[in-house]
C-alpha cells in the first residue's frame, strides 16, 4: 500500500527506506535491552558497587518501569501526530539516558538512568511497529516486522560481542557510553519518516483508547495484553538473567556470553523464517510455536549436553523468546485497523511492559529461593507456557494478508457481529 506523503521529506515513505531505518532504531533497542544482562556478571563481581543478585533484579525492573509510560504515550502520539516526532523524542531521550548511566557513580544513579532509558525504549516498539505496518507491502507485513524486530537480536549480539571484547580490560560502564550514540539517527528519521500517516492523509482522526473495547474487539484486546505480559516477562528475564543463570550452572563468563550470542542470532535469523510462514496464513500457529519452542529449549539448556548442541538449543531459545515479540506485534497490527494501530500497539505493549517489570525480579526471587542451579531455567519456562496457552484463545485472523494490509479508513462493518476475529474496513 502506497501512502501519500505530500507533507514529508524527499526520502520519506519508501518501504525499503522505512525498513532500513526501523532496523537501525531497533538495533538501538536491542543493544540497550541486552546491555544490562551483558554487564551483569561484571557488576556482581565489582565489589566497589556492592551489587547483589537482588540489586540486579531491581535494576532490570527499573529499566522496565518507564516502559509502559513510553509505550502508551508513544502509541497515542503516533496516531495523533504521526510517527516522526515521537521517534525523534524517544531516540534523543535514550541517548541522554545511556550517557547518564555511563556517568553514574552508584547503584541509585544507575537505576534512575536505566528507568528513564526505559521510557525511551518503551516508545520504540509501538512506533516502529506501526511505521513498518503502514508502509510494508501487503503480503509481506509479518516479514518486514520480523526483519525489523530481528534487529533487536542483532543489537543484543553487538552488546554481547562488545562485552566479551571489552569487559576483561575496561569498566563495564563503557558499554553504556557506546549506547549514547543513537542520537546520530535523528537526521535520518527526519528525512525518511513521513510527517503524516496514511490514515491522516485520508482525513481520519485518531481514536480513543475506548475503541479497543468495542464488543468486536474486547476479548482480543484482553488476550493480547495477557500475551504481551507473558512474552515480555520471558524476554526481559532471559536478557537480564541468562548469562548469570548460566554462570551459576557452571559455565564460565566467556561461555555464557557465547551462548548469549547464539541466543540473539537465533532470534534474528529464526524470526525471519517464522515470519515467512506467518505471511502464508499461519500467524496464529507460528506465534504459538515460537513460545512453545522457547519453553522446550530453555528446559534443554538446563541439562548436560554436548557444547555444539547447547549452542544450537540456545539459538532456538532466542528464536522463541524474542521471535514471539515480532509475531505478537504482527498479530496486533493485523487485527486492528490502521487508524487505531499505534494506539493498540502502545496500550498492548504498555500493559505488557508490566511483565517486563516483573520478569527480572521474578527470576531474582526464584533463583534466591530455590538453590538448584537449574531453577533459573525452569523459571524462564513459566511465562513461555502462559503465553502459548493464551494465544491459542485469540481469534484467528480470517482476512488474507493482502486484505488486512490494504484495509482503509472507516470503522468496522456490521458483519463483525457475526465474525469478530478481524475488524473489516475499506477505502
Amino acid at each position: 500500500m502506497k501512502s501519500t506523503t505530500t507533507e514529508s521529506s524527499p526520502g520519506s515513505g519508501h518501504p525499503t527506506r522505512i525498513l532500513v531505518l526501523a532496523c537501525l532504531i531497533l538495533f538501538v533497542d536491542g543493544y540497550d535491552l541486552f546491555t544490562l544482562g551483558t554487564i551483569g556478571p561484571s557488576l556482581l563481581h565489582d565489589r566497589s558497587w556492592g551489587a547483589s543478585a537482588a540489586a540486579m533484579g531491581t535494576l532490570g525492573s527499573l529499566t522496565a518501569l518507564g516502559m509502559p509510560v513510553g509505550s502508551i504515550l508513544a502509541g497515542w502520539a503516533g496516531d495523533r501526530w504521526g510517527r516522526r516526532m515521537p521517534l525523534v523524542v524517544a531516540v534523543v531521550g535514550i541517548s541522554v539516558s545511556m550517557l547518564a548511566a555511563a556517568m553514574a557513580t552508584d547503584l541509585t544513579q544507575l537505576g534512575i538512568a536505566r528507568m528513564f532509558t526505559g521510557v525511551g525504549v518503551g516508545a520504540l516498539a509501538p512506533l516502529v511497529g506501526a511505521m513498518v505496518s503502514d508502509h510494508a507491502p501487503a503480503r509481506r507485513r509479518s516479514l518486514h516486522l520480523a526483519v525489523a524486530m530481528g534487529s533487536i537480536g542483532i543489537g543484543g549480539t553487538a552488546s554481547a560481542i562488545l562485552g566479551r571484547a571489552l569487559l576483561a580490560h575496561t569498566d563495564f560502564q563503557t558499554l553504556f557510553l557506546i549506547g549514547a550514540f543513537p542520537v546520530v539517527l535523528v537526521p535520518l528519521i527526519l528525512w525518511v519518516v513521513p510527517a503524516t500517516t496514511p490514515h491522516q492523509v485520508h482525513g481520519q482522526q485518531p481514536r480513543r483508547a475506548a475503541e479497543l473495547f468495542t464488543p468486536a474487539r474486547r476479548k482480543a484486546t484482553v488476550l493480547f495484553w495477557i500475551a504481551t505480559f507473558a512474552s515480555m516477562a520471558l524476554v526481559y528475564s532471559t536478557t537480564a538473567w541468562l548469562p548469570v543463570v548460566m554462570v551459576r550452572s557452571g559455565y564460565s563468563l566467556n561461555s555464557s556470553l557465547e551462548f548469549m550470542i547464539a541466543f540473539t542470532l537465533g532470534a534474528a535469523g529464526g524470526g525471519v523464517l517464522m515470519a515467512l510462514l506467518a505471511d502464508r496464513g499461519h500467524l496464529k500457529v507460528v506465534t504459538i510455536a515460537s513460545l512453545s519452542i522457547a519453553a522446550v529449549a530453555l528446559l534443554v539448556l538446563s541439562t548436560n549436553q554436548p557444547r555444539p548442541l547447547l549452542l544450537a538449543i540456545s539459538a532456538l531459545a532466542g528464536l522463541g523468546s524474542l521471535g514471539c515479540q515480532s509475531m505478537i506485534i504482527s498479530y496486533i497490527s493485523a487485527y486492528y485497523p490502521a487508524h487505531l494501530r499505534a494506539t493498540a500497539l502502545g496500550f498492548g505493549l504498555g500493559v505488557g511492559r508490566i511483565g517486563a517489570i516483573a520478569g527480572p525480579s521474578y527470576l531474582s526471587v526464584a533463583t534466591a529461593l530455590i538453590t538448584s542451579p537449574r531453577a533459573g531455567f525452569f523459571a524462564f519456562m513459566v511465562p513461555a507456557a502462559i503465553g502459548a496457552i493464551t494465544v491459542t484463545f485469540l481469534p484467528r485472523p480470517q482476512s488474507s494478508p493482502d486484505t488486512v494490509a490494504s484495509l482503509g479508513s472507516r470503522e468496522p462493518l456490521d458483519i463483525q457481529k457475526t465474525s469478530p476475529s478481524v475488524p473489516s474496513e475499506r477505502h
